[in-house]
């Protein structure tokens, strides 16, 4: 079961990886919004302040943030949920920023570090390969 600290961590984790390209984009802020709705911790007193951009996060704050999450000797599931939830937002806007893309390819090093033989995981981390290097086609 998930407990209220680590959804707000998880929440934190994705307002940091909004802002890691130096701004939130339209689509971002309203995915952030909406995902800190149902996890009923929009009003938090500890979450406001990224959730309305009252307070920006630098990318160390956000790495960070990922490393307390993660902890000391996280499972290939504890990465596989962690790549699917910041995914959901880095591709929220159709648009992947290179330090986002960055900020995947480290949960993506890692993860293999960890287990580079899970099947579920690599599968996703093989759809945000693919959707990355298309990005990158289009934009050169």
């Amino acid at each position: 079961m998930v407990n209220n600290t680590s959804v707000k961590d998880l929440i934190k984790i994705l307002i940091g990886a909004a802002w890691i390209d130096g701004r939130i984009q339209p689509e971002e802020r309203q995915y952030l919004r909406k995902i800190a709705e149902e996890k009923g911790v929009a009003s938090e007193p500890d979450i406001k302040p990224w959730l309305y951009e009252l307070r920006a996060v630098q990318p160390a704050e956000c790495y960070l943030w990922v490393n307390e999450y993660l902890g000391d000797s996280p499972s290939s599931e504890d990465y596989q949920k962690l790549i699917e939830a910041i995914s959901g937002l880095i591709y929220s806007d159709g648009e992947v920023a290179i330090e986002e893309a960055k900020l995947l390819t480290k949960l993506q090093d890692l993860s293999t570090e960890k287990e580079s033989t899970q099947p579920i995981l690599n599968g996703i981390l093989k759809k945000i390969q693919k959707m990355y290097r298309r990005w990158v086609e289009v934009q050169n």
